[in-house]
């Protein structure tokens, strides 16, 4: 199913797969159209379908990712580059390691950096200095979050360190032996840094995500769900599977 509300491009598939294989065919769409293009790129267990199905597409020859820029949404802080949960690891053992982007082009912001609001400051230095983001790709958390920019009394602009509430630490926790390995805190592109990009793919599966994702395109634009901001995007494509989608359809009736 398709649809379209305001500026949002609706796709709803029957399953995890099926909406994986369709963000991925469009991710790698940008690609073939913009071969030294910039991707912005998301972590977590959504995006992992779709990564896959990029490694198939680069491995029979349909892609090519040798002048690809890419720079991630988010990492924690403090974490090493080591540490299995840090998403420079995730993005290696997910994607990188598996297609011919060069590694040099690959950015995230460093888990390590003794000063995180400079590093912050560095990382939005070299997204502007790349020409900006011409296809982000996020997840939405349980709370609105897009990236890791929680719940607040504004939107905030540029890349920044934050402060992670206790329902995104609880939901990271399956990744992490316990939840006080959950480091509190994390380095986020801003929401302006997001809304700059020339398109947004949303990807959200689950039944989990029906609440939040509905109020994210149907309720208020307010900065305590922060993913509501991408109803004023003119180019926003919002990928679900039947479980995820439930009560956007009724809305969409």
């Amino acid at each position: 199913m398709e649809k379209n509300y305001k500026n949002i491009k609706i796709i709803v598939k029957g399953s995890y797969g099926c909406a994986s294989a369709t963000a991925a065919d469009i991710i790698g769409g940008f690609v073939t159209a913009q071969p030294s293009g910039v991707l912005g790129l998301a972590t977590g267990s959504t995006p992992e379908g779709a990564y896959t199905k990029l490694i198939e597409a680069h491995r029979t020859g349909k892609l090519d990712f040798s002048r690809i820029t890419s720079f991630n949404l988010d990492e924690y802080h403090p974490i090493e580059n080591t540490n299995s949960q840090s998403y420079v690891y995730y993005m290696r053992d997910k994607l990188f390691n598996h297609i011919n982007i060069d590694p040099a082009n690959t950015h995230l912001p460093n888990g390590e950096a003794p000063d995180p609001h400079a590093e912050c400051a560095v990382y939005e230095a070299k997204i502007a200095a790349a020409g900006g983001i011409g296809l982000q790709v996020l997840g939405i958390g349980l709370n609105g979050h897009i990236g890791f920019n929680e719940p607040a009394t504004a939107f905030p602009r540029a890349t920044n360190y934050v402060e992670l509430e206790a329902s995104t630490i609880n939901a990271n926790a399956r990744f992490f032996d316990n939840a006080d390995d959950v480091p509190k805190h994390a380095l986020t592109m801003g929401i302006g840094t997001i809304f700059s990009a020339k398109q947004i793919l949303l990807v959200v599966t689950g039944a989990a995500k029906a609440d939040i994702v509905n109020e994210a395109i149907f309720g208020d634009i307010t900065p305590q769900v922060p993913a509501s901001i991408l109803q004023l995007h003119p180019n926003v494509t919002l990928v679900m599977d039947e479980s995820a989608a439930a009560k956007v359809l009724e809305n969409l009736k």
